[in-house]
C-alpha cells in the first residue's frame, strides 16, 4: 500500500503545441489508503514478439543440460546473462508451419508470417493472401484495448524494393510482417523511427507542422515546459525524479533521430534506407527498442512486434565479431566449422539486441517491480540448421516475469520432431488469461511451460 499527497489518473495526458506526453507511473496515481492490486500501480502485462530468419549456429545455442540454467549459457545466449533469472530457452521445437503443406511446393524462406500463428500460410503471389491471426493481435485485443496504440508493430529492413511475388509463388506479404490482425489482415511493420516517436508523442497536427517545428530544433516537450513544471510542483520528490528521468529520455530520442535524419555513411551505399531511418543497423534497432521501451513506461502501448531481418536478407552487421559477414551468405555454412563460427557471432549479436531491449524494461520500475517483471519477450527462429534448410529443432528463447506467471532460469527441452510450435504459442496465450482449445498447428501445451 502506498499513501501519495495528490492522486493523478494513469491516463493523463499532458498536451501542448503539436505534442502529446503520456506520463510513466508515478507513486501519484495510487490512491492514499488504497490497496495496490486495485490501482494503477496493479501490474500491467506486456508481450513483445521478435522474429529472425535463418536459424542458429548448430552447437552454439542449446544448453548441456534440461532444468535449471547452470554453468554458463551457452555463446548465443550469453548476452542475456544479466537476466539469468528470467530467462527460459526451448530447444527441440518444430516450426512445421514454416514447411509447405503436402503436395505444395515451396514455403520455406517466404513464410516468416507463419512465426505467432503457427499456421502454414496459402500459397499465392496475389491479393487473396491468408494466414492466422498472430499471438501478438490476440494479445492486443485483450490488454491493448485501453492504450493510445492498441500494438506497434516495427521492422529494422526495408520491404520496399520488391517486387509482389518474393519467390516460390509466395507473396511478399509473408515475408514483410510477423503481425496479422486475422487471417487476411495483415499489420504493416513500421521501418522508420520517426514515424514511430509521432505516432506516440504527435497529437494529429499536420506531416508540414511537424517538420517545421524539427527544422526550429523544437523538443515536443518546448511546448509542454509549463504542464510539467507545475505537475513535479504536485507530486513527490520521486515522482519528480522519474518525470525529470522520463523527460530526458525523450530529448535523447530526438536527438539520435535528429542525427539520423542527416546524412550517413555506416551503410554500404548502395543499401537503400528512407529519410529518418539510421543506416547503422545497430543504432536503428536500439532506436526502435528505445521507444518501445518508453511506450510501455507510459503506457502507451502493452503489445509489440519486430521484424529482425527479412528471408534472404544478405545484410552484414559491422558491430557484431563478424562484421563481413552476410547474414544468408553465411546461413549457408557448408558444415564448415569457421563459418558456423561466423554464423553464431551474428546470432549473439542478434541476441545482444534482445539483451539490450531487456534492460531497458528492467531499468523501469513499476509498482512492486519493474516492466521486465511483467513482461515477456518472446524471440525467435523458424529454422534449426539453415544450411540444411530445416524447421526442426528451432531456437527459441523467453525473458520476463509475466507478472509472476513465468519461472525463468530454465532449459525446456522437448523431444525433436515431436512437439509443433503452435503448443508454445498456445501456452503463451494461457500466460495473458487467453484460452484457447487450439492454434495453428498446435497439438496441446507445452510441459512445464
Amino acid at each position: 500500500m502506498f499513501l501519495t499527497k495528490k492522486h493523478i489518473s494513469r491516463r493523463t495526458v499532458l498536451r501542448g503545441a503539436g505534442a502529446t506526453l503520456a506520463l510513466p507511473f508515478l507513486e501519484a496515481m495510487v490512491p492514499a489508503a488504497t490497496a495496490l492490486a486495485q490501482t494503477a500501480a496493479a501490474p500491467t502485462q506486456r508481450f513483445v514478439g521478435l522474429f529472425v530468419p535463418h536459424g542458429a549456429a548448430p552447437g552454439y545455442w542449446v544448453p548441456e543440460k534440461e532444468g535449471a540454467l547452470s554453468g554458463e549459457l551457452p555463446f548465443m545466449w550469453k548476452p542475456l546473462e544479466p537476466f539469468r533469472n528470467q530467462t527460459v530457452v526451448l530447444s527441440g521445437l518444430h516450426a512445421r508451419s514454416a514447411e509447405p503443406p503436402p503436395g505444395v511446393t515451396g514455403a520455406d524462406h517466404w513464410v516468416a508470417a507463419a512465426f505467432m500463428c503457427a499456421e502454414k500460410p496459402k500459397k499465392t503471389a496475389g491479393a487473396d493472401v491468408f494466414n492466422g491471426t498472430t499471438i501478438d493481435q490476440l494479445i492486443a485485443q485483450k490488454i491493448g484495448t485501453q492504450t493510445l496504440i492498441p500494438s506497434m508493430q516495427m521492422a529494422v529492413e526495408d520491404p520496399g524494393a520488391n517486387s509482389s511475388n518474393c519467390g516460390e509463388g509466395y507473396s511478399c506479404t509473408y515475408t514483410n510482417t510477423i503481425s496479422w490482425a486475422s487471417p487476411t489482415t495483415p499489420l504493416p511493420m513500421e521501418l522508420n523511427p520517426q514515424v514511430v516517436f509521432e505516432r506516440m508523442f504527435g497529437d494529429g497536427t499536420s506531416a508540414e507542422q511537424r517538420a517545421a517545428r524539427r527544422k526550429r530544433d523544437q523538443s515536443i516537450l518546448d511546448s509542454l515546459n509549463s504542464s510539467v513544471k507545475k505537475l513535479r510542483g504536485e507530486v513527490s520528490a520521486s515522482d519528480r525524479e522519474r518525470l525529470y528521468n522520463y523527460a530526458e529520455n525523450v530529448r535523447e530520442i530526438e536527438r539520435r533521430l535528429k542525427i539520423a535524419m542527416q546524412a550517413s555513411t555506416v551503410a554500404p551505399e548502395d543499401f537503400d534506407v528512407p529519410v529518418g531511418v539510421p543506416r547503422s543497423f545497430d543504432e536503428h534497432i536500439k532506436l526502435q527498442f528505445d521507444l518501445l521501451a518508453l511506450a510501455f513506461e507510459a503506457d502507451i502501448t502493452r503489445v509489440g512486434s519486430l521484424l529482425f531481418a527479412r528471408d534472404l536478407t544478405n545484410r552484414t552487421y559491422p558491430e557484431s565479431e563478424s562484421p563481413t559477414s552476410s547474414f544468408h551468405g553465411v546461413s549457408h555454412h557448408g558444415e564448415d566449422p569457421r563459418r558456423i563460427a561466423d554464423l553464431s557471432k551474428i546470432n549473439q549479436y542478434h541476441v545482444k539486441m534482445v539483451a539490450h531491449l531487456a534492460d531497458k524494461l528492467s531499468k523501469v520500475k513499476e509498482g512492486d517491480g519493474t516492466v521486465l517483471d511483467h513482461s515477456m519477450i518472446l524471440f525467435g527462429s523458424n529454422m534449426g540448421n539453415s544450411n540444411q534448410h530445416v524447421h526442426y529443432d528451432v531456437p527459441h528463447v523467453i525473458v520476463g516475469g509475466v507478472n509472476g506467471k513465468l519461472k525463468g532460469g530454465r532449459h525446456l527441452a522437448y523431444p525433436s520432431k515431436q512437439v509443433p510450435t503452435g503448443n508454445l504459442l498456445l501456452s503463451v496465450l494461457d500466460k495473458f488469461d487467453i484460452h484457447q482449445d487450439k492454434i495453428g498447428d498446435s497439438t496441446g501445451r507445452l510441459e512445464n511451460l
